[in-house]
């Protein structure tokens, strides 16, 4: 089932939904909208000869903080990681899905390439990964809407919420645009 405007306010209201900051107008009949924060992470492509998903590879990204009202430009075929300007919070009976906005994907724009889906017990900011499938440059304005987040209820509460002891989170709490920790997936044993 997913949340109504209606359901969406009282969750708000009651706690059980968190958006911080939020603001009232971005409420959509079934979701609401979230904004791209100011922080990018670009991939450096002659850093290493290869992505090895084994490793961890700290210096394969950089952080990049556009400021002064100029945007991010985002050339056609590029792919970086950035992040919501709100902090996205769930109780353990809910999930979400974030969607890119369809008047920025007419535009050639994808905010993400698998990773829409949104744990019940979630907490924090979340990582977009943003490509230009487009044959012309986008400009990313921090501030502006990038999505939309909808909400579904389970049919229980998650036994293993995100976040819980048991789950294996990497990203619970996560700040900014946060890089790959698939390398935690392997047992250092392995290397």
């Amino acid at each position: 089932m997913i949340l109504s405007d209606r359901t969406i306010r009282e969750q708000l209201k009651a706690g059980r939904i968190i958006i911080e900051p939020f603001d009232e107008s971005c409420v959509q009949p079934s979701s609401i909208d979230l904004h791209v924060d100011s922080a990018f992470r670009v991939f450096h492509n002659a850093r290493h000869p290869y992505i090895d998903v084994k490793k961890r590879m700290d210096d394969l990204t950089e952080l990049v903080e556009v400021d002064d009202g100029r945007p991010f430009m985002l050339h056609p075929g590029e792919f970086v990681l950035g992040s919501t300007l709100e902090r996205v919070g769930l109780p353990d009976d809910l999930v979400a899905r974030l969607e890119g906005k369809s008047s920025l994907g007419r535009l050639g724009l994808l905010i993400h390439s698998t990773a829409g889906y949104v744990d019940p017990g979630w907490d924090g900011y979340l990582t977009l990964e943003l490509s230009n499938v487009a044959n012309l440059p986008i400009t990313i304005y921090p501030g502006m809407k990038i999505g939309q987040i909808s909400f579904f209820k389970l049919t229980t509460p998650a036994d293993t919420p995100y976040g819980s002891q048991d789950a294996g989170s990497k990203y619970q709490g996560q700040r900014g645009p946060t890089a790959s920790k698939f390398f935690q997936e392997f047992d250092a044993s392995e290397e």
